[in-house]
């Protein structure tokens, strides 16, 4: 079945780390040419992406002064050297792990997204807010009471993200619903405890829309797990649990999208397509580098599964992605590309996400399917970093 835009239509945006910036140049297509997204979903980077995207904040990612048109990206995911570790009950090991931690640090990535959406929200509220631990969930639940009040509104859509709860050993989806959807969403069924893995964010849930949000930019292993506080008339009852991001949560989202009524699904993901022979790049002796090569791999397969169950459980499904991207999760600064010799940007990583948003969906899915098409000045500005015969339409 084609494309239709009276469908109910998800936008799934999905990736680590500096693979956001391809998300921003994607979200920036499909609102210049006017396509219809009913709910934007994420994981990982693309949880951030999403949050901003659904309270119609989306052009704070591209925006000349916008998050990744900054310097302060640069500063994402810091090296985390002799930092020594907070005290936590968990904070029990060798005097080497205490003093060392994960590699990584994702505060200023988690900062930095939850002050974009703040901007965007605090100017219905009165005063900063209380200080300290609770800050976060203060503006969680105004996020949550600013998406409910507005839902249906232009710019502003249905909102699902995921995260990895460690101690529960299962994913936590949060979600802002409208009804009769949201009733499903927290449905009971059998053989699945939901209060413990589906978060209501117009219910229970509606202070942790943030908490979500930080724990999906924080990748495994690579960062320390972000630790949430549940609340106290929640199914944890105020427990404190470690949370992080999960490549291959991607299957789960889509799972969840379709129980939420949706029928077609449009992923945008940097983790471009399997290399053709003899086209094998050196192997990366850094760190960030190693890091990056194992999550953008198991983040391609995991798509690669989840796809073959998207064909079964939607009637369209379309995915937007680069034939080929040398930029890694964690190459924040840009990366050396070995098949043009220079160094390829973040910047141009976002240039390619809005490129190949036209080329792969806009204009031979959109356009055959009869919706008319806005056409913005600039459509074609960065065509001279790509190769138009790259591009390709996966559905």
């Amino acid at each position: 079945m084609q494309y239709s835009p009276s469908r109910r239509t998800a936008l799934v945006l999905c990736g680590t780390g500096a693979h956001g910036a391809y998300h921003a140049g994607v979200l920036r297509a499909l609102q210049e040419a006017g396509v219809k997204i009913d709910i934007v979903a994420g994981q990982g980077i693309g949880a951030a992406a999403a949050v901003l995207a659904a309270i119609d904040g989306g052009s704070r990612l591209w925006e000349a002064d916008g998050i990744w048109r900054s310097p302060q990206v640069k500063r994402f995911y810091r090296f985390n050297i002799f930092r020594w570790r907070r005290r936590t009950r968990r904070a029990i090991g060798s005097l080497l792990s205490r003093l060392l931690g994960a590699p990584f640090d994702p505060n200023q990535a988690i900062d930095t997204f939850s002050g974009a959406v703040w901007q965007l929200i605090r100017g219905a509220s009165q005063g900063e807010g209380p200080r300290g631990p609770a800050v976060q969930q203060h503006r969680g639940r105004r996020y949550a009471e600013v998406l409910a009040e507005n839902l249906g509104q232009p710019g502003f859509r249905e909102l699902m993200i995921i995260a990895t709860d460690l101690d529960a050993r299962s994913d936590v989806v949060a979600a802002l619903l409208r009804e009769p959807y949201r009733r499903e969403f927290i449905a009971a069924r059998n053989g699945r405890e939901r209060r413990s893995e589906a978060l209501d964010l117009a219910g229970l849930g509606r202070d942790h829309a943030l908490d979500v949000m930080a724990a999906a930019l924080t990748p495994p292993v690579a960062c320390e797990p972000r630790l949430v506080a549940f609340a106290a008339d929640g199914y944890w009852r105020g427990e404190t649990h470690r949370l992080c991001d999960r490549p291959g949560s991607i299957i789960r989202l889509f799972e969840e999208l379709a129980g939420a009524g949706v029928s077609q699904v449009i992923v945008a993901t940097a983790a471009g397509a399997a290399p053709a022979p003899h086209r094998l790049r050196a192997t990366r002796l850094d760190t960030r580098g190693r890091l990056g090569e194992f999550i953008a791999a198991s983040e391609a397969a995991a798509l690669r599964d989840a796809g073959e169950l998207a064909h079964l459980r939607f009637d369209a499904f379309y995915v937007v992605c680069p034939s080929h991207n040398p930029v890694g999760p964690f190459d924040f600064t840009g990366a050396y590309d070995e098949a043009s010799d220079r160094v390829y940007s973040t910047g141009e990583l976002m240039e390619r996400g809005y490129e190949d948003a036209y080329h792969q969906f806009i204009e031979p899915v959109v356009g055959a399917s009869g919706e008319q098409l806005a056409q913005p000045s600039g459509h074609a500005h960065g065509q001279r970093f790509f190769n138009d015969a790259d591009s390709q339409r996966r559905g």
